[in-house]
This record gives structure tokens, sequence and C-alpha cells, in this order.
């Protein structure tokens, strides 16, 4: 039934703005491609033999709205189906119609509104308008709109101002009860309610206010979204709506990368901080756990009150926000007209008894004077008779006083009783009156309450994060510190490490150097121990003579020389065959004295080569 007004709505456009004549009729050729051209936007199956049959060319003249009315209820409305079609097509497409014939903006380029602009406010007010044609739009609905755009603008208006501006269309208000969606237009493209903002800025606020009443988007903005499979983290675009909250890869919306279902069953919990990851919170289905991370408190909270507010509508059977909203406004203003039509069927009642009041007090004074004139005839009077009749009359008048006296006096009960119901009703009046200065002081009050506690939270949020900075540099510069301290200790370690490779390197140094000490003395006393032998060994034999050869005989021949030399061939070849098995590290200490050794050992000459003969036989 909603549905089927909304389409009523825009469809009624589309139809008056075909009514060139404004005689309230339509030829059937237009009606035949206005009926073509819903069935395509709609989705319907093409029935071209019931458009025939309906708009047959028999029947001469146009067709007016009450002559469409059965087939458009027949053929169409009643074969739509919700979630069908695109509504924004739908909107389109009546727009389009209709925008040529009653929309002009400014040629000169001064108009504050783009054509984009205004089909979404055309919109807007279709879905704000009363159910009544000529639609119009009542001044508290253009107020509660005025408020929206203003504030997605982050402007403020006070109620003085609203009603100075509303106040300019009061004359036309006052004759049809409300603004047409041409002077709604108007009162936009004039900028009168703008307060000189600029026309992108504009174009972004109806466009807000459009997606959250039109399109039911609860809250939308980036967040980070954990990935089920890979679990890695993505930012993406989230729109809240009753029913899902889908994310897409950009804020244009043109690729969809996935939807959450929400129901009754759904819930939403904040998580604390893991993973690199602030202001975390899950929202969780009957299958799957999602998890999200906003990018700050402020965020976080105002996601999870957006999509507690879903679910709880879904709780409840209610798939829209806005509208559920309108019916309450409407309800409140109903019985705020019925309070004052009541008001004033009382105040009409109590003028009606007053106006009896006065009636009943001047003929109550005109009988009065009739029996001051019936006593002054009866005391003119002489004769008996006319006496006796005067005071049959006086009697008669007397009981006719009497009545009138005791009618008067229910009159007078009566309208002391009205009078008093009158008072009683006054001061219901001033209290109710009072009331609502009251409530509205009060709501003054709590509305600045609620701006102070806002700025509140403001401050306790930006406190709230600089805590939170200070403690994530706390944080960093205790792991930097630790970091340092490891780092260090592990250079401790190392250095530690070399140190006693260092002591190791030493200690096996200092035994290489006492082995090669002891083979140094080892080899030091073979020495001696060779030289003693080959002095006792080296004196030579001469032929014929045993005694002892001096040296003045063999000048060349010096045997110490000779034996040292041959110890130290000995001592040579003895440690090269010791340095084939074992390498020693102190092989330059041996260099050294093996070098030493040779040099200590003088050459041979060619003469003490001569003076080694071989013995004779």
């Amino acid at each position: 039934m909603a549905l089927r007004k909304e389409l009523l709505k825009s469809i009624w456009y589309a139809f008056t703005a075909l009514d060139v004549e404004k005689s309230g009729k339509v030829s059937k050729s237009q009606l035949k491609v206005l009926s073509h051209n819903l069935y395509t936007v709609l989705h319907i199956p093409h029935d071209p033999v019931a458009l025939e049959e309906h708009f047959r060319d028999d029947d001469d003249g146009p067709v007016s709205s009450q002559g469409y009315m059965p087939y458009l209820n027949k053929y169409i409305l009643d074969k739509v189906e919700e979630g069908a079609f695109v509504k924004e097509h739908f909107d389109e497409l009546c727009w389009t119609l209709t925008a040529k014939k009653n929309y002009r903006a400014d040629s000169n380029g001064n108009s504050m509104l783009s054509n984009q602009d205004a089909f979404r406010l055309w919109c807007l007010f279709n879905f704000l308008s009363e159910d009544k044609y000529p639609l119009i739009m009542v001044p508290d609905e253009v107020e509660y709109l005025l408020k929206k755009v203003l504030s997605s603008m982050s402007l403020e208006v006070s109620l003085g101002e609203l009603e100075e501006l509303l106040a300019q269309e009061a004359q036309v208000a006052q004759t049809t009860g409300g603004l047409s969606v041409w002077q709604f237009l108007e009162l936009f493209n004039s900028g009168r309610c703008l307060r000189g903002v600029g026309r992108d800025t504009l174009s972004m606020a109806i466009h807000e206010v459009y997606q959250e009443l039109i399109q039911d988007v609860l809250k939308q903005g980036y967040l980070w979204k954990r990935g089920h499979l890979r679990r890695n983290w993505t930012e993406r675009w989230f729109q809240l709506q009753p029913s899902c909250l889908c994310y897409f890869g950009s804020e244009e919306c043109k690729e969809k990368r996935g939807i959450i279902p929400l129901d009754a069953h759904c819930c939403v919990e904040v998580l604390p901080d893991r993973d690199g990851k602030r202001c975390m919170f899950c929202v969780k289905t009957a299958t799957r756990t999602y998890e999200m991370s906003a990018s700050d408190t402020r965020q976080r909270q105002e996601w999870t009150a957006a999509i507690q507010m879903a679910i709880r509508l879904q709780a409840e059977g209610k798939k829209s926000l806005h509208k559920d909203l309108k019916q309450k406004r409407r309800e409140q203003r109903e019985q705020r007209e019925r309070r004052r039509v009541a008001k004033e069927e009382e105040l009409l009642r109590l003028q009606q008894l007053q106006e009896e009041k006065e009636r009943k007090l001047q003929e109550l004074e005109l009988l009065q004077e009739a029996q001051r004139q019936a006593e002054r005839l009866l005391q003119e009077e002489e004769e008996p008779a006319a006496r006796r009749e005067a005071e049959q009359a006086r009697a008669s008048m007397q009981a006719e006083m009497e009545l009138k006296e005791e009618e008067a006096a229910r009159q007078r009960q009566r309208i002391k009783e009205l009078e008093e119901m009158q008072q009683r009703l006054q001061e219901a009046l001033q209290l109710e009156v009072k009331a609502r200065r009251d409530e509205e002081s009060v709501r003054l009050a709590q509305t600045r309450l609620l701006e102070e506690e806002e700025e509140k939270l403001k401050q306790l949020m930006q406190l709230k994060e600089e805590q939170e900075r200070y403690i994530e540099r706390a944080q960093q510069e205790k792991e930097e510190l630790q970091q340092e301290m490891a780092q260090q200790s592990r250079s401790l370690q190392q250095a530690q490490q070399q140190l006693e490779e260092v002591r190791q390197n030493r200690q096996r140094a200092d035994e290489d150097v006492e082995a090669a000490q002891r083979k140094l003395r080892q080899a030091s006393t073979n020495v001696k121990h060779w030289n003693v032998q080959m002095n006792r060994l080296m004196h030579p034999i001469e032929p014929g003579d045993k005694r002892p050869v001096t040296s003045s005989s063999f000048t060349g021949f010096q045997p110490p020389l000779l034996a040292r030399r041959d110890s130290s061939l000995k001592r040579l070849t003895r440690w090269g065959s010791q340095g084939n098995r074992t390498p020693s590290p102190n092989s330059n200490e041996q260099k050294s004295l093996n070098g030493g050794d040779e040099a200590s050992v003088p050459a041979s000459t060619p003469q003490e080569d001569k003076l080694d003969p071989a013995p004779e036989n």
C-alpha cells in the first residue's frame, strides 16, 4: 500500500504534465505512450491487447484521471512487485515529463540547483508530502527538511529564522495549506535559506539527505575490514541500510565487494585493540563474524549505534526508519489538529451560550417592563371589574413572571456553570500554553545540554586520543629501549665470546711457546753433546806414526769447525724429519735457530777438502 501511494504521487505529476490545457484530461495517444513507458520502467510484461482495448479509438475525446485510474490500478499497479525495479529510474521518468512543463531554471546560470539536485529535492518533496491531491508539503515538513539540509552543511538555524523564512510563504500556505513542489524548489533557487553557501556544498548536502531519506542509508563511510580466508585488513566504503550492510571498493559505490545481511538475531560487539588495529568491533550473524576497525573511538561508537538501530528495526518488522518517523510526525499533527478543532468547537459553543444568555436577559427585561405597565394600568383603573381583570392579569403575569424567573434562574445557573467551564477551559488552555512554553524552554535547555555534552564528549575524546597517542609513544619508546638493551646484551655476549677466544688463543700460544722453548733447550743440549762426541772422534791418523799430530803439520785442518758443521747437518736433518711429522706454530723461531746454527758454521775451504785423505793400506 505504501509503495502504491509513492508511485501514484510520481504518476500524478506525469499525468498533470501531459494535461496541457489544464482541463483534467489527457489525450489517449499520450496515455498510451505513458503506459508503455511505465510498463518498461517497472519491469511489467506488456499487455498490448488490454492497452488497445481500454484506449480504443471508438470513444471520442481525452481521458480524465478518474477514467485512467481503473486501467492504472488493474494492469500496472496491481502487478508491481517491490524490489523488481529501480525506483530511481521510475522517478526520473516522471520527473522528465513534469520538469519540461513546470520547472524553469535561471537561464543566466544564477540558479542554485542543478537538474540532478532539483530531481532529488522533487523526490524528497514527494516522500514528505501529504497523501492529498494536489500534492503539498505542510510547513512542519518544510521546516524538517530545511533543518536536515542545513545540518548536512554544518549550518544551524534558529526557530525564529525558520518562522521568518516560512512567513514569506504564509499567504500561499494559508490558501492551499502548504507549499507546492515548484514553490519549494524556488525557495532553494532563491538562496534565501542558504546563507551564501556554494552550489557544490548544497549539492553534497542534498545528496546526503536524499540517500538518508529515500535510499534508507542510515550511515556510510570508510572502515577497515578483515578478510575471512586471507585474514588481511582492507579499507572498504560501507553503507548501512535497515536490512543489510554493504561494502564497496570506493565511495563511488560502483563495485560492490560484499553484503552483510542483518536480522533480529544479529548483534554487534566492541573488540579490544590487537594486530596493530585500533577501535575494533564485530558484527555477528548466524553464519559468520565480521571484524572491522574504525578510524577513532567516536566513529566506532556511531557505527555500533547505527547497526544496533538497524537490528532493532528488523526485530520490530520495520523496513524504513524515516517512513516510520514520517508516520509518527503525521499522527502528531493530526492529534494537534483534533485538539485545535475541539477547542474551536468548545469556544463556539460557549459563544452560542453567551448569546443565548443575553437573549434571555433581554426577554426577562421585556417581561419586567410589561409587568410594570400592567401595574400602572391597575392603579389607574377604578372599576372593580377592570380591577379584577387587572388582578387576574396581574396574577397571570405574576405566575408567568415566576415561571420566567425560575427559567432565568436555571439559565443563570447554566450560564454560571458554562462560565465556570469556560474559566476551566481557559485555565487549561493557559496551562497548555505554559506547558508548551516550558516544553520549549526545556527543549532548548536540553539542546544546550546536549551541545555542552557533545562539546565535553569531544574534549574527552581528544583527551583520550592524546592519552592513546602518549601510551603509543611510551610503548614505542619502551620497545626501542628494550631493543637497544637486547642489542647491547648481544654485543656484550659477543665481546665476552671474543675475549674468551682471545684468552684461549693466548693460552694455546703460551703452550706453543713453552713447547718451542723445551725443544730449543733439548736441541741445545743435543748440540753440546754431539760437539763433545765429534771432538773426541775427529783425530787424524797418520801413516807410520801413531803419535799425536800437532796442528803444525796440517795447517788447514780445523776439527772443531768440522765437528760443528757435521753436528749442524745432523741437527737440520733431524729437525726436518720432525717438521714433516708435526708442524710447529713457532716455525719462525726454528728457522731463526737453524739460520743461527748455519750462520755459526763457516763454509769449508778447498784446502780443508784436500786435507781429508783416505786411509792407506
